[in-house]
């Protein structure tokens, strides 16, 4: 093993780089959860002055995390202007999720007819650690499993335009989606129908596939709006 003088100078910046990122990582959770639950509101500019002195750290760290969050879709830059949590109205949500609804439809079907056995046993682990996550009312792990999820169920479809679109719609969905998957009795709901999307998958019946997959969303989509509804009627009432 190297252990002269040289090799460990070069060794400490590599040390300090993963440490910086494993700063970003964390930095990058904490404010998910101030978007997700308000506190930093859809349209809001991020100052990385301010978030560094919030977190007690430099503006790297701050910089990174941000970064992540524009690559998952929370937030998005704007030119000469910063960057600023994304916004969409419920019009535009509501025709997200009827795209969505297709998209997903098409990949259940496909994936009825080639699963493969590695699939199938990673989407049994899923569902199971969804279960779990239900169990334990933990709404962050769960919507992180629904994720993995739905992705595994669009990579059935092996069309990477299909994929993209998917993605970028679930990126667009984020901030609304988000709000409902706290409530014990949604994640239940949504994990059930998973299994019957998957059951459908299993048996190889590709309509009923694409039937439950597109019902899915949609259902989906009637728990996030009587969210809103009763967030709009009870502004005090607050889910994540």
């Amino acid at each position: 093993m190297n252990t002269s003088p040289a090799a460990k100078k070069r060794a400490m910046p590599a040390r300090a780089e993963r440490s910086q990122q494993g700063l970003a990582h964390g930095i990058c959770e904490q404010l998910q959860q101030l978007i997700y639950s308000g506190e930093i509101a859809p349209g809001e500019r991020l100052n990385e002055a301010a978030l560094a002195l919030r977190m007690g750290t430099s503006r790297g760290p701050i910089r990174e995390a941000i970064r992540m969050l524009t690559g998952i879709g929370l937030v998005l830059a704007v030119p000469n202007r910063g960057v600023f949590v994304r916004q969409i109205s419920v019009r535009e949500m509501l025709e997200i999720y009827e795209l969505r609804a297709l998209l997903l439809g098409f990949a259940a079907q496909q994936a009825a007819e080639h699963l493969s056995e590695a699939d199938r046993r990673e989407f049994e682990q899923l569902l199971d650690g969804m279960d779990a996550a239900c169990e334990a009312d933990d709404g962050q792990r769960y919507y992180q499993l629904n994720l993995r999820f739905h992705a595994l169920l669009m990579a059935q479809c092996r069309n990477q335009r299909a994929q993209q679109a998917y993605e970028d719609h679930v990126k667009e969905l984020h901030l609304y989606r988000r709000r409902y998957f706290d409530a014990s009795i949604n994640m239940r709901r949504s994990n059930k129908e998973h299994r019957q999307i998957f059951e459908a998958i299993a048996k190889g019946a590709a309509d009923r596939a694409n039937k439950l997959a597109q019902a899915h969303v949609l259902q989906g989509r009637q728990r996030l709006l009587s969210t809103l509804e009763v967030a709009s009627t009870h502004p005090e009432w607050r889910q994540a």
